[in-house]
């Protein structure tokens, strides 16, 4: 028998009746959350151990991790977007990189402007908020960024992080990428409702959920506290903008947040 036969039909609406007692909205960061998903501790474990086995694990696309639109150097380039965080970054979830984020975004950017682009997209599979601080952002050419898109909190919460440890880590993240781009703009993309990602079984979906939840909270008020914008979560999340591992986006998933996020980007919202 599976974890999700386990948990369905009774057991499952009993489970959805309890999480949604303590769904507390934009109070996702209150103690009730952390001890609700506490407890769901063992839907975690026995279902996230069947979901790792099941879902199929992608590589990011090959090719180039950066590019030009309307320029030839990145001196000559009006707008230097950089891209970076985990998996999303990458672009995991296409087979070319030219359908990924970065290239996506750019392409928003210059359509919308006019004006000439260059992006770089630096992402890790499985990445969380002090990896990308400790190992990606020391590591990245002192380029005069305009623009920073933030793709990260996903697996600080699936990794069941605390609220003080990612207070930590994604604060100090921020203070990282404003000490070496300080005229840059810094956009988050807080994670996607995750009670909409088909890979995950309803159950697991609920717990991760409730630590997003968390994330985004603390999330929005560091980029308050410390000079960043924060995106909203990403307004439609459905099966056909997800890849064939039911987790990552498709090609048509990057396009829409792309779409979603130039106006943060460009100050349009």
């Amino acid at each position: 028998m599976t974890p999700q036969t386990q948990l369905s039909g009774r057991a499952q609406r009993r489970l959805s009746e309890f999480t949604g007692e303590f769904d507390p909205g934009g109070l996702a960061a209150s103690f009730k959350t952390g001890v609700i998903s506490w407890l769901l501790i063992p839907v975690y474990i026995w279902q996230g151990i069947a979901t790792r086995r099941r879902v199929e694990r992608m590589r990011p696309p090959a090719g180039r991790t950066s590019g030009f639109l309307g320029a030839e150097s990145i001196r000559e380039a009006a707008i230097r977007l950089l891209v970076i965080g985990d998996s999303s970054a990458a672009g995991v979830g296409v087979d070319r990189i030219d359908d990924s984020l970065g290239p996506k975004l750019a392409e928003r950017i210059s359509a919308l402007t006019g004006l000439s682009v260059f992006w770089r997209a630096a992402g890790a599979n499985s990445a969380v908020s002090a990896e990308i601080r400790d190992h990606v952002v020391p590591n990245l050419a002192r380029e005069a960024f305009t623009h920073i898109v933030l793709m990260i909190g996903t697996n600080d919460a699936k990794n069941f992080h605390g609220g003080w440890r990612f207070k930590k880590s994604f604060g100090s993240l921020i203070y990282a990428l404003k000490a070496k781009w300080p005229e840059a703009r810094i956009v988050w993309s807080p994670p996607v409702d995750l009670k909409r990602v088909p890979a995950l079984p309803r159950g697991l979906a609920y717990v991760l959920e409730l630590r997003a939840r968390i994330v985004r909270k603390i999330g929005a008020r560091l980029c308050a506290e410390r000079g960043a914008i924060v995106a909203t979560t990403l307004p439609r999340v459905e099966p056909a903008g997800f890849s064939r591992d039911g987790f990552h986006a498709s090609a048509e998933g990057y396009a829409y947040y792309a779409n979603h996020l130039v106006n943060y980007v460009l100050a349009r919202c």
